[in-house]
């Protein structure tokens, strides 16, 4: 893994103690959208906030978005070497940089709700024993087709995951049912991201949905019943570029799959997949 370019804003060791959500977003060349997400960060109220932005593209062209946004609290890093559209791999690098106790992946392109950040926190620090906060995800966009099926998905998943708390459930219908989350919808605790081994980069896409699959099976998790972002729908992305092609997403399905019957046996899988069959679908 390659070390992150020197941070623009250093962050001094008393600031662990201070910041209740790092967040983390990965950018490559989309410097508008970047500016809306770090804003939508830095714009929550009721809670502590850092925003870590690390430049995947070469030519570092997200340093001067970041130096516009003239705020103290966003600290600005440059990777060394590109990671090739791997963004599991750039995630896990800004984790060593973060200082909060709660961690946000936002990514690039999406915004956060007014409020999202106080809710998941308010959630995880009265439970404890709950390592994973998930909330709902209201898309927008220009391209009515696209932003009407996200809307349905969407919409069908925050009844599906209010109506599920039970962690286990939770993990039954993201293996064999469909994907309750997406990436920027989820909390974690800081001091869990290490023992699970971070993001998976060698899964093509859904690595975010591996991570939080594998997060809420370990450590369990809170469903804040409220919409906690804003989903860009329609623009160009790893998942929008697909363009319906079920390759990669079968071929990410199969490895997440075959990691969960490795860690937690043949049984247990067989029996979440007898289990789902119970489930309300996805699709």
């Amino acid at each position: 893994m390659t070390s992150p370019a020197h941070l623009s804003t250093p962050a001094p060791d008393s600031l662990a103690s201070t910041v209740d959500v790092s967040v983390i977003t990965p950018t490559f060349r989309r410097e508008r959208q970047l500016v809306e997400a770090v804003r939508s960060a830095l714009g929550q109220e009721g809670v502590t906030v850092e925003s870590l932005v690390l430049d995947d593209s070469p030519e570092g062209s997200a340093r001067g978005a970041v130096d516009g946004i003239g705020d103290p609290r966003v600290r600005y890093a440059k990777r060394e070497v590109p990671s090739g559209g791997k963004p599991a791999l750039v995630r896990n690098e800004a984790v060593r940089l973060a200082r909060g106790r709660y961690v946000h992946f936002l990514d690039d392109d999406d915004r956060l709700a007014d409020g999202a950040l106080q809710a998941m926190v308010k959630a995880l620090d009265a439970r404890p024993d709950r390592g994973v906060a998930i909330g709902w995800v209201v898309p927008f966009g220009d391209d009515p087709k696209s932003l009407e099926e996200k809307r349905v998905y969407f919409e069908r998943a925050a009844k599906v995951g209010a109506s599920q708390p039970s962690s286990l459930l939770t993990v039954a219908t993201i293996l064999f049912r469909g994907t309750l989350m997406v990436n920027s919808a989820c909390m974690i605790r800081r001091e869990y991201i290490e023992p699970l081994g971070g993001f998976d980069p060698s899964i093509p896409v859904y690595e975010d949905v591996d991570f939080y699959m594998r997060a809420t099976r370990r450590y369990g998790h809170v469903y804040v019943d409220r919409p906690v972002l804003h989903y860009r729908t329609g623009a160009p992305s790893l998942m929008h570029d697909l363009q319906g092609d079920n390759a990669k997403v079968e071929e990410s399905y199969g490895i997440i799959h075959r990691k969960y019957r490795q860690q937690h046996g043949a049984v247990e899988f067989l029996a979440l997949k007898v289990l789902s069959r119970f489930l309300p679908s996805m699709c």
